[in-house]
């Protein structure tokens, strides 16, 4: 990554995915896009830090025609926040985190936040769940992470979805590993374990039916399978496919009403180019079914 685009991320000067500055101001967009380079409390594959400006130096890559939509939906505007960088502590983090999402939720935006690691979800989780009434929270990811608390800490990675439990109804996507402390806090009626859906689309509509009227999507890139999604900080074996997702993710912003999302996990190394791109592909997907209508 050259360092002039290093400088211009991180003194807030650039747009996403290199859209003209018309479509990126804050005041009249209704998207916003808000980096949370955060990598504090991963435990394996250390660089989800890095994963914000990975993903924005490939979304400036990224056709921002979309073939499936016919659409450019950049014209509504995507505003780039400046990354929120508070790791004090996690709590102080989700504290920032939260405080960053409300205040676009309050001016009628659209949030979707950039990982860093998945604890950085649970400050968007609370700011929509004060927001929105009538809330599901539905996660795709490789991972339970139901853990009651990790390493010394109620906001660590791994404890993300134990925290969604206490502010909404949650729907989970994807997952194929567990650690035996989870077993017992997970209902089995809204756990979809990957090894029972990859090759079907059969179970969209008995999830999408199990959601609340406003839905929060939280993805950590390992739900993809590593043959497609190698750049992340636990890349488990058996995963998701591109079209699979996406066709998933278009059923539901078109069945419910999507509040915000996140894309978490990205962990570049020197081969993760892929990863990179699909990651800010997702992303632009995202705002093209939240917006194509």
């Amino acid at each position: 990554m050259n360092k002039s685009f290093v400088e211009k991320y991180r003194a807030g000067k650039m747009t996403f995915a290199d859209i003209p500055g018309r479509y990126a101001r804050c005041k009249s967009a209704a998207a916003v896009i808000v980096p949370v380079p955060y990598d504090e409390t991963s435990t394996w594959i250390k660089g989800a830090d890095k994963g914000p400006e990975a993903l924005l130096a490939a979304a400036a890559n990224m056709e921002t025609y979309d073939i499936e939509t016919g659409s450019e939906i950049y014209k509504v505007g995507v505003y780039l926040e400046k990354p929120v960088t508070e790791k004090s502590s996690p709590d102080a983090m989700v504290a920032a985190v939260k405080a960053v999402v409300k205040k676009h939720l309050n001016k009628g935006k659209f949030p979707i936040l950039l990982g860093g690691e998945h604890s950085v979800s649970i400050g968007a989780f609370r700011a929509v769940a004060e927001k929105f009434k009538n809330l599901t929270i539905l996660q795709l990811d490789a991972h339970g992470d139901l853990r009651p608390e990790y390493h010394g800490t109620k906001f660590n990675h791994a404890c993300v979805m134990s925290r969604a439990m206490e502010l909404a109804d949650i729907v989970q996507v994807g997952i194929r590993s567990m650690c035996i402390e989870e077993q017992g806090r997970y209902d089995p009626a809204r756990m979809f374990m990957a090894e029972h859906i990859h090759d079907s689309t059969a179970w969209y509509d008995r999830a999408i039916s199990l959601m609340n009227k406003n839905v929060y999507i939280t993805i950590d890139l390992d739900v993809f399978d590593p043959s497609i999604m190698p750049g992340t900080g636990t890349p488990e074996p058996g995963g998701l496919g591109w079209y699979q997702v996406i066709r998933f993710l278009r059923a539901v912003f078109e069945q419910r009403n999507v509040v915000g999302c996140d894309v978490v996990e990205l962990c570049p190394n020197l081969a993760s180019a892929p990863s990179e791109f699909l990651a800010a592909k997702l992303v632009y997907k995202l705002l093209t079914y939240k917006f194509k209508n």
